[in-house]
């Protein structure tokens, strides 16, 4: 890479890490701008992975009174994610390249309508609850579940993988969204950390665009944070949609 590629790798580090705690759709700016410097494919997919960890580590960092406040809520997040994402990673590696291509955008574009709905229809789960007055601060079982698919689907691909987790915690919770923010950006770091450990001994990386990426991305992801941290529900789930419907867009073309 030359000096001027490199400078724009590390700017789009920061960009991406900013998405990554805000929105969660880092790799629709990183991942074109590897390609855009020469990489191959595969290994911008596995140097993006690698390098966006440092903005999930960053981004939780700036949550972290969030976090704290809901500890059980976290450490649920963390384990169903990380063990969804290795069913992800086994399926990357034992399935055709491709096999989901035409499905994925469908459930970004559903999970986009989730998100939007959600004030909705949490209003009207709660009517239909036996404790309609009572807050669910913790994970349900199918939360859980949906939590875990969540996380292979993050382990498996990626792109829009914080949209769908915004909508599981904002319909299986009545956590504030700045909170559901916060889980969304841990999950986002237990999905990359363990695709990280295994692109790292399986798959070739650019260790000079995961340094760049890294580099960027950790100022990028403290930054978001703090702005996730402000961000007003209504503006917070219009930027997810939008956010959303760009990534589904850009798949299908």
């Amino acid at each position: 890479m030359t000096g001027w590629e490199q400078l724009a790798v590390l700017g789009a580090g920061l960009g991406a890490g900013i998405l990554s705690s805000t929105v969660g759709v880092a790799s629709l700016l990183s991942f074109p701008v590897l390609l855009a410097v020469g990489l191959p494919p595969v290994v911008a997919n596995a140097s993006n992975t690698a390098g966006l960890v440092a903005a999930g580590v960053s981004g939780s960092f700036g949550y972290r009174q969030e976090l704290r406040a809901h500890p059980a809520v976290t450490l649920a997040v963390l384990v169903t994610c990380a063990v969804g994402s290795v069913g992800g990673a086994v399926l990357l590696l034992a399935l055709p390249p491709g096999v989901f291509e035409a499905v994925v955008p469908w459930l970004i574009l559903v999970s986009c309508l989730l998100v939007g709905a959600q004030p909705w229809i949490s209003r009207w789960l709660r009517r239909t609850r036996d404790e309609p007055t009572r807050l669910r601060h913790h994970m349900s079982p199918a939360t859980v579940v949906f939590s875990v698919l969540t996380g292979a689907y993050g382990g498996y691909f990626g792109a829009g993988a914080g949209v769908m987790m915004a909508a599981v915690l904002g319909l299986g919770t009545d956590l504030p969204v700045h909170v559901v923010n916060a889980l969304r950006t841990v999950s986002l770091l237990a999905a990359n950390v363990v695709a990280t450990l295994i692109f790292v001994f399986v798959a070739d990386v650019d260790w000079l665009a995961i340094g760049l990426l890294a580099a960027g991305s950790v100022v990028g992801g403290y930054v978001g944070a703090r702005i996730g941290r402000k961000m007003p529900p209504t503006v917070f789930r219009v930027l997810v949609v939008i956010a959303g419907v760009v990534t589904a867009v850009v798949m299908l073309l």
